[in-house]
Protein backbone atom coordinates (compact mmCIF):
# COMPACT_ATOMS: atom_id res chain seq x y z
CA UNK A 1 0.00 0.00 0.00
CA UNK A 2 3.02 2.45 0.70
CA UNK A 3 4.61 1.45 -2.59
CA UNK A 4 1.32 1.95 -4.72
CA UNK A 5 1.06 5.48 -2.68
CA UNK A 6 4.10 6.74 -3.53
CA UNK A 7 4.26 5.47 -6.70
CA UNK A 8 0.95 8.04 -7.39
CA UNK A 9 2.76 10.68 -5.42
CA UNK A 10 5.04 11.16 -8.15
CA UNK A 11 2.60 12.21 -10.66
CA UNK A 12 0.42 14.25 -8.27
CA UNK A 13 3.20 15.96 -6.74
CA UNK A 14 3.80 17.50 -10.30
CA UNK A 15 0.39 18.46 -11.23
CA UNK A 16 0.06 19.96 -8.10
CA UNK A 17 3.01 22.12 -8.37
CA UNK A 18 2.00 22.95 -12.21
CA UNK A 19 -1.41 24.40 -10.60
CA UNK A 20 0.43 25.97 -7.93
CA UNK A 21 3.23 27.87 -10.21
CA UNK A 22 0.13 28.99 -12.05
CA UNK A 23 -1.84 30.61 -9.61
CA UNK A 24 1.18 32.43 -8.28
CA UNK A 25 1.92 33.74 -11.72
CA UNK A 26 -1.88 34.56 -12.51
CA UNK A 27 -2.99 35.92 -8.98
CA UNK A 28 0.43 38.36 -9.16
CA UNK A 29 -1.14 40.03 -11.93
CA UNK A 30 -4.74 40.00 -10.52
CA UNK A 31 -3.43 41.44 -7.37
CA UNK A 32 -1.11 44.40 -8.88
CA UNK A 33 -4.44 45.03 -10.95
CA UNK A 34 -7.32 44.81 -8.57
CA UNK A 35 -5.44 47.08 -6.20
CA UNK A 36 -4.21 49.55 -8.32
CA UNK A 37 -7.28 50.36 -10.58
CA UNK A 38 -9.87 48.98 -7.80
CA UNK A 39 -8.76 49.85 -4.69
CA UNK A 40 -8.22 47.59 -1.18
CA UNK A 41 -11.67 45.65 -1.54
CA UNK A 42 -10.46 44.58 -4.91
CA UNK A 43 -7.37 43.85 -3.95
CA UNK A 44 -8.82 41.60 -0.86
CA UNK A 45 -11.09 39.80 -2.55
CA UNK A 46 -8.23 38.01 -4.86
CA UNK A 47 -5.86 37.10 -1.91
CA UNK A 48 -9.34 35.48 -1.03
CA UNK A 49 -9.80 33.58 -4.13
CA UNK A 50 -5.92 33.06 -3.98
CA UNK A 51 -5.85 30.98 -0.86
CA UNK A 52 -9.08 29.40 -1.72
CA UNK A 53 -7.13 28.22 -5.06
CA UNK A 54 -4.29 26.90 -3.12
CA UNK A 55 -6.52 25.08 -0.52
CA UNK A 56 -8.24 23.36 -3.76
CA UNK A 57 -5.18 22.72 -5.46
CA UNK A 58 -3.79 20.65 -1.86
CA UNK A 59 -6.80 18.62 -3.25
CA UNK A 60 -4.93 17.47 -5.84
CA UNK A 61 -3.12 15.29 -3.53
CA UNK A 62 -6.18 14.02 -1.97
CA UNK A 63 -5.55 16.42 0.98
CA UNK A 64 -8.30 15.96 2.92
CA UNK A 65 -9.97 18.57 5.45
CA UNK A 66 -11.78 18.51 9.26
CA UNK A 67 -12.40 22.10 10.37
CA UNK A 68 -14.00 22.96 13.14
CA UNK A 69 -14.65 26.66 13.33
CA UNK A 70 -17.49 28.67 14.71
CA UNK A 71 -19.56 30.69 11.65
CA UNK A 72 -20.43 33.61 14.66
CA UNK A 73 -17.21 34.70 14.73
CA UNK A 74 -16.52 38.83 15.49
CA UNK A 75 -16.64 41.15 12.90
CA UNK A 76 -15.39 44.61 12.76
CA UNK A 77 -13.65 44.16 15.83
CA UNK A 78 -10.04 43.52 16.64
CA UNK A 79 -8.83 40.07 17.04
CA UNK A 80 -5.70 37.59 17.54
CA UNK A 81 -5.38 34.48 15.94
CA UNK A 82 -2.85 32.76 17.82
CA UNK A 83 -2.10 29.43 16.31
CA UNK A 84 1.04 26.41 15.97
CA UNK A 85 2.83 26.55 12.86
CA UNK A 86 3.61 23.40 11.03
CA UNK A 87 3.80 24.74 6.97
CA UNK A 88 3.15 27.12 4.50
CA UNK A 89 -0.14 25.37 4.14
CA UNK A 90 -1.67 26.79 7.17
CA UNK A 91 -1.76 30.50 5.93
CA UNK A 92 -4.00 29.57 3.10
CA UNK A 93 -6.41 27.90 4.90
CA UNK A 94 -6.78 30.60 7.34
CA UNK A 95 -7.11 33.28 5.23
CA UNK A 96 -9.81 31.75 3.60
CA UNK A 97 -11.72 31.25 6.62
CA UNK A 98 -11.40 34.47 8.58
CA UNK A 99 -11.43 35.85 5.55
CA UNK A 100 -14.70 38.52 6.99
CA UNK A 101 -12.27 39.26 9.52
CA UNK A 102 -9.48 40.38 6.77
CA UNK A 103 -6.89 38.95 8.18
CA UNK A 104 -3.36 40.05 8.37
CA UNK A 105 -0.35 38.04 9.56
CA UNK A 106 3.17 38.83 11.41
CA UNK A 107 5.36 36.87 8.93
CA UNK A 108 9.16 36.69 8.42
CA UNK A 109 10.47 39.26 6.03
CA UNK A 110 12.07 36.45 3.65
CA UNK A 111 8.49 35.81 2.43
CA UNK A 112 7.94 39.73 1.20
CA UNK A 113 10.51 39.06 -1.73
CA UNK A 114 10.95 36.78 -4.42
CA UNK A 115 7.48 34.70 -4.22
CA UNK A 116 5.04 36.04 -6.87
CA UNK A 117 1.92 36.75 -4.95
CA UNK A 118 2.75 36.28 -1.54
CA UNK A 119 5.17 39.01 -1.35
CA UNK A 120 3.00 41.17 -3.37
CA UNK A 121 0.11 40.48 -1.16
CA UNK A 122 2.95 40.96 2.10
CA UNK A 123 3.88 44.02 0.89
CA UNK A 124 0.91 45.62 0.33
CA UNK A 125 -2.11 43.66 1.82
CA UNK A 126 -1.61 45.56 5.45
CA UNK A 127 0.61 42.64 6.73
CA UNK A 128 4.09 43.03 8.27
CA UNK A 129 7.38 41.57 7.59
CA UNK A 130 9.98 41.30 10.56
CA UNK A 131 13.83 40.23 10.67
CA UNK A 132 13.78 37.70 13.27
CA UNK A 133 17.85 38.39 13.42
CA UNK A 134 16.31 41.77 15.32
CA UNK A 135 13.82 41.35 18.01
CA UNK A 136 14.07 44.97 18.79
CA UNK A 137 13.33 46.38 15.29
CA UNK A 138 10.54 43.46 14.95
CA UNK A 139 9.00 44.78 18.55
CA UNK A 140 8.94 48.25 17.27
CA UNK A 141 7.37 46.94 13.69
CA UNK A 142 5.01 44.68 15.28
CA UNK A 143 3.45 47.74 17.98
CA UNK A 144 2.95 49.87 14.66
CA UNK A 145 1.31 47.06 13.28
CA UNK A 146 -0.94 46.84 15.65
CA UNK A 147 -2.07 49.96 15.16
CA UNK A 148 -3.39 49.64 12.33
CA UNK A 149 -4.74 46.45 12.75
CA UNK A 150 -6.37 48.48 16.00
CA UNK A 151 -7.84 51.29 13.59
CA UNK A 152 -9.08 49.15 10.84
CA UNK A 153 -10.63 46.48 13.20
CA UNK A 154 -8.61 44.14 11.26
CA UNK A 155 -7.87 40.70 12.49
CA UNK A 156 -3.82 39.50 12.90
CA UNK A 157 -2.70 36.31 12.59
CA UNK A 158 0.52 35.11 14.62
CA UNK A 159 2.42 31.65 15.20
CA UNK A 160 3.90 32.52 18.74
CA UNK A 161 6.01 29.34 18.38
CA UNK A 162 8.20 32.30 16.02
CA UNK A 163 8.85 28.87 13.26
CA UNK A 164 7.26 25.91 12.03
CA UNK A 165 7.48 22.68 13.90
CA UNK A 166 8.33 20.58 11.52
CA UNK A 167 7.85 17.09 13.65
CA UNK A 168 4.47 18.40 14.37
CA UNK A 169 5.09 19.16 18.21
CA UNK A 170 4.09 22.38 19.30
CA UNK A 171 7.47 24.13 20.52
CA UNK A 172 6.92 26.66 23.26
CA UNK A 173 5.15 30.07 22.86
CA UNK A 174 7.15 33.28 22.65
CA UNK A 175 5.56 36.08 24.56
CA UNK A 176 7.27 39.38 23.07
CA UNK A 177 5.50 39.30 19.54
CA UNK A 178 1.54 38.49 21.49
CA UNK A 179 2.51 41.26 24.26
CA UNK A 180 3.49 44.00 21.37
CA UNK A 181 0.26 43.51 19.60
CA UNK A 182 -1.77 43.40 23.36
CA UNK A 183 0.29 46.53 24.31
CA UNK A 184 -1.83 48.54 21.57
CA UNK A 185 -4.88 46.80 21.35
CA UNK A 186 -5.59 45.31 24.67
CA UNK A 187 -9.36 44.55 24.25
CA UNK A 188 -8.61 42.33 21.29
CA UNK A 189 -10.10 39.06 21.57
CA UNK A 190 -8.02 35.97 21.11
CA UNK A 191 -8.88 33.28 18.94
CA UNK A 192 -6.48 29.90 19.23
CA UNK A 193 -6.30 27.40 16.48
CA UNK A 194 -5.16 24.35 16.45
CA UNK A 195 -3.34 22.83 13.28
CA UNK A 196 -2.82 19.58 13.04
CA UNK A 197 -0.77 17.01 10.64
CA UNK A 198 0.09 20.07 7.61
CA UNK A 199 3.53 19.29 7.88
CA UNK A 200 3.13 15.96 6.83
CA UNK A 201 2.18 16.93 3.35
CA UNK A 202 5.42 18.38 2.74
CA UNK A 203 7.64 15.29 3.38
CA UNK A 204 10.14 17.15 5.10
CA UNK A 205 10.78 19.50 2.82
CA UNK A 206 11.53 17.06 -0.14
CA UNK A 207 9.91 17.93 -3.78
CA UNK A 208 7.99 14.77 -3.60
CA UNK A 209 4.83 15.58 -1.27
CA UNK A 210 3.08 13.14 0.55
CA UNK A 211 -0.99 12.51 -0.47
CA UNK A 212 -3.71 11.18 1.56
CA UNK A 213 -2.84 13.32 4.35
CA UNK A 214 -6.08 14.32 6.90
CA UNK A 215 -5.20 17.91 8.15
CA UNK A 216 -7.24 19.33 10.86
CA UNK A 217 -7.96 22.90 12.14
CA UNK A 218 -9.52 23.26 15.39
CA UNK A 219 -10.38 26.63 17.15
CA UNK A 220 -10.90 26.78 20.66
CA UNK A 221 -12.33 29.19 23.12
CA UNK A 222 -11.83 32.67 22.16
CA UNK A 223 -10.81 34.43 25.24
CA UNK A 224 -9.54 38.30 26.06
CA UNK A 225 -5.59 37.84 27.70
CA UNK A 226 -4.59 39.50 30.88
CA UNK A 227 -1.73 41.28 29.81
CA UNK A 228 0.11 41.18 33.96
CA UNK A 229 -0.32 37.34 33.55
CA UNK A 230 0.15 37.12 29.44
CA UNK A 231 3.04 34.16 30.20
CA UNK A 232 0.88 31.68 32.05
CA UNK A 233 -2.31 32.14 29.88
CA UNK A 234 -0.10 31.24 26.63
CA UNK A 235 1.42 28.62 28.31
CA UNK A 236 -2.36 27.67 29.11
CA UNK A 237 -2.93 28.03 25.31
CA UNK A 238 0.12 25.91 24.56
CA UNK A 239 -1.39 22.96 26.22
CA UNK A 240 -4.65 23.44 25.14
CA UNK A 241 -3.34 23.43 21.41
CA UNK A 242 -1.11 20.52 22.31
CA UNK A 243 -3.91 18.60 23.95
CA UNK A 244 -5.68 18.85 20.32
CA UNK A 245 -2.33 18.00 18.17
CA UNK A 246 -2.39 14.73 20.59
CA UNK A 247 -5.90 13.44 20.60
Amino acid sequence: MKTLSKIASYPLTVVFYLFFGIELVVFEVVQRLMLNVFGYQAHKKSVDYFNWCIVKNLHVLGTRYTIDMPKDLPINKPVIIASNHQSMWDIPTLIWKFRSQRTKFVAKKELAKGIPSISYNLRNGGSVAIDRKKPKESILKIKSFAKLVKENSFAVCIFPEGTRSRDGKIKPFKVAGVKAILDEIPEALVLPVAIKNTGIIDNNGKFLKNIGVRVAFTQLEPRKLNLSNLESELIAINAEIKSVLES
